[in-house]
């Protein structure tokens, strides 16, 4: 047995919990609060009372500034500028007096109906579902301002006129500041309906060179991330996990961890044991003094191969339909030519910059969190249950995060469960939970290991008469909060998303599914089940139009179904931008995918060099249609992060089990991941739109694997099969 805990002093703090961050503490001015939609109800507040206003959208202050409250955490993808700028668009606001504040948790007020209504940030939904509530929130604080200064001036509101921040009324000569009518405006009656702008009139939706309301701070090192969070009397804790998926502690001696200066206390909690220290350095020193044993019983023991063979054996045999259309096995059968190719795709790190971790500071009466979450609405029932402390009590600051990729989007609350654990057994006081990169390498919730098996025919003119791809991997959202809107019908979507209802028509096809249940966690990883699909679909459908002697752009051209016009416009497109006339035969060789994902429209081709045997890509081309670009240069850089992104999996990427189940990689150094000199040259095509705006922060990443692999093949003959394309 092993003790509960093992404190070297007792430790009883108390500390005072700090006030919450108020958007609106201490001011007089307009607040525009917009809750969203409720059972299909839009409903609009006005408090000019000054008090905080958890649904606050919008805040005008004496001062002409105007803030903005952020429901989508800002991992870098450009949240806080493009939500703020919807709004000053219809206010036409200044850029300069706009600023950005993350939204505090309230999933009745800030849901996100893309993702089961909870609060959350993913899935590349949140522009999408903010488009038209930040307009018209904006559009109703500009109506409201304007009637304030027709009603102090005696003039009609239809004579006045709003620019750049400024209420003017041309014939008097009168003119006014924000701030100024916003105490007046707060008085009002909300009008029920607002008239938005023609998209003709945009002067900041679609401009270029907005400046992002956080660069300015990060490139100074001012922006504050969880791992800055420092408070009084604060005891940082490591946690000692156990070395593979699905043990459990045994037992373990304390001595030597509490004869390290600054440890405090090594707690047993849920998931390992804890030690808390007076610093990071001494608590990671006590972490590693901790002597363990554990108790495999129950544990994943086999290798990455070994895992792989059982999954490529699932493939192999009948799964669970998810798409099926006319008789696939009779084409196949009658095919002049069948095709078969299996692929195989690793379990894949997260890797962010800044590893997880997170603060909380409690009392009996109340808890408030500090953590850059994905989805905060998991933290209140957590940390509730584990400190006795009431639902509402609990006050979550999201902060921004140093990387993400959806590893803090965990929908059981995993590391949220932790931080209370080492909450409630240290007792009332702050803490600080800081994982490092190793903890984040090697204690789970990777992209899922997958395999697809793919057979095709063709006939003797060279049409595809059958198409038939078997996927398997495990399933992120069984057994989650997300399982009942994601499962249907026994197949997870996000696992065989970018399979179905591709653009090509392809008269007899079925796509199939298997699950496959292990200790192993797994996460959506950006762009999710994308990931593999565009490269298993594009690759092979590469190969079946060699096969054919058709070219690899008018080849897809011709298998386009007519209701699909927005993959034939970028894929023309960017075969125009890279002057397209095949893969070429020289040192330099070009590869072409087209994927839709997230709502968005993608086409890419890649160039690739052979050097040494190995692929390096020396420029992309990208066409993308997203609907309304609302802010153009945050849209190319995630395309280019995107494109980053993905192609450092593909080329180098892999997350493997040793024999016994421990993981082998542990960091950069043996985690090897896209370096400066490896990222090509980037040409980004921003296609015309009137449509609602659809994902931008994932969708660059899907094709630049198949992309490059076809490319590849030019060189080689054979499509890599299993990735990396790049081992050491």
């Amino acid at each position: 047995m092993y003790p509960i805990s093992t404190v070297k002093t007792p430790q009883t703090q108390s500390a005072p919990v700090s006030s919450r961050l108020d958007f609106l503490a201490g001011s007089t001015g307009l607040v525009i609060t917009l809750a969203l939609p409720v059972k299909g109800r839009a409903q609009a507040l006005v408090d000019g009372s000054g008090a905080f206003a958890p649904n606050a959208f919008i805040r005008v202050a004496p001062d002409d500034t105007v803030t903005v409250l952020i429901k989508h955490i800002e991992v870098g993808q450009g949240a806080n500028t493009a939500l703020t700028l919807l709004a000053a668009e219809e206010m036409d606001a200044d850029w300069d007096q706009m600023r950005a504040e993350q939204a505090p948790n309230n999933p009745l007020l800030y849901w996100n109906p893309a993702l089961g209504g909870v609060q959350s940030t993913g899935s590349s939904t949140g522009l999408a579902n903010s488009y038209m509530t930040m307009r018209r929130t904006g559009a109703t604080a500009r109506a409201l301002l304007v009637e304030a200064a027709a009603r102090l001036w005696s003039v009609p509101a239809g004579e006045i006129t709003v620019t750049a921040g400024v209420v003017r009324h041309a014939a008097s000569g009168m003119s006014s500041g924000f701030g100024a009518l916003a105490e007046r405006a707060a008085g009002l009656e909300m009008p029920q309906n607002v008239t938005l702008k023609n998209p003709a009139d945009f002067t900041l939706i679609g401009a270029e060179g907005i400046t992002r309301l956080d660069a300015v701070e990060k490139a100074r090192g001012l922006a504050t991330f969880t791992i800055d969070v420092m408070h009084d009397e604060m005891q940082v804790v490591a946690v000692l996990h156990p070395p593979k998926f699905g043990a459990k502690v045994a037992s373990f001696d304390p001595v030597e961890a509490l004869d390290v200066s600054g440890v405090l206390a090594v707690r047993a909690i849920p998931s390992g044991i804890a030690v808390y220290a007076v610093d990071t350095y001494s608590a990671l020193r006590g972490r590693e003094a901790l002597v363990a044993a554990w108790d495999e019983s129950a544990a994943e023991t086999r290798s990455s191969e070994g895992i792989e063979a059982e999954f490529i054996a699932a493939a192999r045999a009948p799964a669970t339909v998810s798409e099926e259309t006319g008789d696939v096995e009779a084409a196949l059968s009658e095919s002049a030519q069948t095709f078969e190719a299996e692929y195989v795709f690793p379990y894949l790190a997260h890797a962010a910059m800044e590893p997880l971790d997170g603060v909380v500071e409690w009392t009996p009466e109340r808890a408030e969190i500090w953590s850059a979450i994905q989805i905060p609405t998991v933290a209140g029932p957590v940390f509730s249950a584990a400190l006795g402390v009431a639902e509402d009590a609990v006050s979550v600051h999201t902060m921004y995060a140093g990387g993400s990729f959806g590893r803090r989007a965990t929908a059981s609350g995993q590391f949220e469960a932790e931080l209370a654990a080492v909450a409630a057994a240290g007792g009332p006081g702050a803490y600080k939970l800081q994982w490092t990169r190793e903890d984040g390498m090697t204690q789970g919730y990777y992209r899922p290991l997958t395999v697809h098996r793919l057979r095709a025919g063709l006939d003797t003119d060279g049409n595809i008469t059958g198409w038939d791809n078997t996927i398997v991997n495990q399933s992120i959202a069984f057994g989650t909060i997300f399982e009942q809107a994601v499962m249907n019908d026994g197949v997870d979507r996000m696992a065989v998303e970018g399979s179905v209802d591709l653009p090509y028509g392809l008269p007899r096809r079925r796509v199939s599914w298997a699950q496959m249940i292990n200790p192993i966690p797994v996460l959506w990883w950006r762009a999710v089940g994308h990931t593999h699909t565009a490269y298993a679909t594009e690759t092979f459908l590469d190969e079946l139009l060699a096969a054919a002697g058709r070219d690899a752009v008018q080849g897809r051209l011709e298998l386009i179904t007519p209701d699909r016009a927005r993959d034939r416009a970028v894929l023309e497109r960017v075969a125009d931008m890279a002057a397209w006339s095949g893969p070429g035969n020289g040192d330099r060789r070009l590869g072409v995918a087209l994927h839709k994902s997230f709502g968005s429209y993608v086409a890419q081709i890649a160039e690739v060099e052979n050097r040494d045997g190995a692929p390096h890509v020396t420029r992309v081309w990208c066409a993308v249609d997203c609907g309304v670009a609302v802010t153009p240069d945050i849209i190319r850089a995630q395309i280019e992060g995107g494109i980053g992104f993905g192609l450092s999996a593909a080329l180098y990427e892999r997350l493997t089990l040793e024999p016994g189940g421990t993981v082998r990689e542990r960091n950069y150094d043996s985690y090897r991941v896209l370096g400066l000199e490896d990222m090509p040259q980037i040409i980004v095509d921003i296609r015309p739109s009137t449509d609602i705006p659809t994902g931008v922060g994932e969708i660059g990443t899907p094709p630049i694997a198949p992309a490059v692999a076809n490319a590849w093949r030019s060189f080689t003959g054979e499509t890599p099969r299993r990735l990396p394309m790049i081992r050491a």
